[in-house]
């Protein structure tokens, strides 16, 4: 299986949309192609569809067999790349860190080094007996982050 013409192949379907980018491309035992991609604004059915042609009809069955899965991220799983993390601007997101804590708040900012969460804590009065709410805030570097998840909140 040439894996350099399918990507480009799918490079090429991601082109037609600007506002659509590749999360994970991966190439799995008994010629298994398996393509996850986003969008700015999510993902509709007929862009994976259309995606999954693009690949699969510059490709010959006759030369060699192959499975090919075009689908959008699962909200469980953990934001791959940094657009990822734009789109979810003002979302609850919880960040596990490399030191094994987790951050939990909402999305303020993403950088090219870092994300900026923010969340309220309730914390002893300065003066008196009582706590009050106050708003904290952390800047995480990308690479001090294991994992990151939206928080689905109902």
């Amino acid at each position: 299986m040439d894996k350099n013409k399918i990507i480009n192949l799918v490079d090429q379907a991601l082109e037609e949309n600007p506002e659509l980018f590749l999360i994970d491309l991966k190439f799995l035992p008994d010629n298994k192609i398996y393509v996850e991609v986003d969008g700015d604004k999510g993902i509709a059915l007929n862009e994976c569809i259309r995606i999954s042609r693009a690949v699969e009809h510059n490709l010959d069955r006759e030369e060699e067999d192959f499975s090919l899965e075009v689908t959008s991220p699962d909200i469980a799983n953990p934001l791959k790349v940094k657009r990822q993390y734009l789109k979810n601007i003002n979302r609850i997101l919880q960040v596990k860190l490399k030191d094994n804590s987790t951050v939990e708040g909402k999305l303020n900012t993403v950088n090219e080094e870092d994300i900026e969460l923010e969340w309220k804590a309730r914390e002893p009065k300065p003066i008196g007996k009582g706590k009050v709410t106050v708003i904290k805030k952390a800047i995480i570097p990308f690479v001090d982050i294991l994992e990151a998840k939206v928080k689905v909140i109902f």
